[in-house]
């Protein structure tokens, strides 16, 4: 059982992971998409909170008191990783926004025929003609 405790934060790693993932794939709203993403973001500040503590380890603040130091490189990588995912979360709710403005909905499946070629897409023995047959060729 105490193995078990131990291993907490990785189960709520795999767990929060698993979920963000579902939300990301399951959900056609933009906004519920990037609440996902959010989702999946905190998994790994998780993740690499879980592996950078040391049992009995301290600050690592040189003194002779102290034998077992932490690493801090996790710590700052979290930080950093923190705002970058405040900023993104920031830039893809301002799109979100713009979509909504411009088409009227921020669902998936509402967004995809607006957004589709307008002109039929060629394929097969049709696709390999010379698009240039026809036109006279100008060289100065």
């Amino acid at each position: 059982m105490k193995d078990l405790v131990g291993l907490f934060p990785y189960w709520a790693v795999i767990m929060l992971m698993m979920t963000g993932l579902y939300i990301v794939i399951a959900q056609g709203n933009l906004v519920k998409k990037l609440i996902g993403l959010g989702i999946f973001q905190v998994s790994v500040f998780v993740l690499y909170i879980a592996v950078g503590v040391v049992d009995g380890g301290t600050p690592p603040i040189l003194d002779d008191e102290f034998a077992v130091y932490s690493n801090p490189l996790p710590s700052v990588l979290i930080l950093t990783a923190i705002v970058v995912g405040v900023a993104t979360l920031a830039v893809g709710l301002a799109l979100s926004v713009r979509i909504r403005e411009a088409f009227g909905t921020i669902e998936e499946e509402d967004l995809l025929p607006l957004t589709a070629p307008t002109h039929p897409v060629v394929t097969g023995p049709e696709a390999e003609t010379d698009t240039n047959a026809g036109r006279e060729e100008t060289r100065p």
